[in-house]
């Protein structure tokens, strides 16, 4: 599944910022999303519980 674009809690834009998340996630998810300015509980979840399915979903055929 792709990332969304807006947190489901709060609404705030935060799609434009997961592509620069993975490249600074390796030095910790904490650091990456207070680089970011992620500062909001709800979209810091969004973040740290989202998973890439798009490898899983592309072997199978329609």
């Amino acid at each position: 599944m792709e990332f969304p674009v807006r947190c489901f809690t709060c609404g705030a834009v935060i799609g434009d910022l997961y592509e620069e998340y993975k490249k600074l996630s390796p030095q910790g998810t904490a650091k990456a999303l207070d680089q970011l300015g992620v500062t909001r509980y709800c979209c810091r979840r969004m973040f740290v519980s989202h998973v890439e399915m798009n490898e899983v979903i592309n072997k199978y055929n329609r």
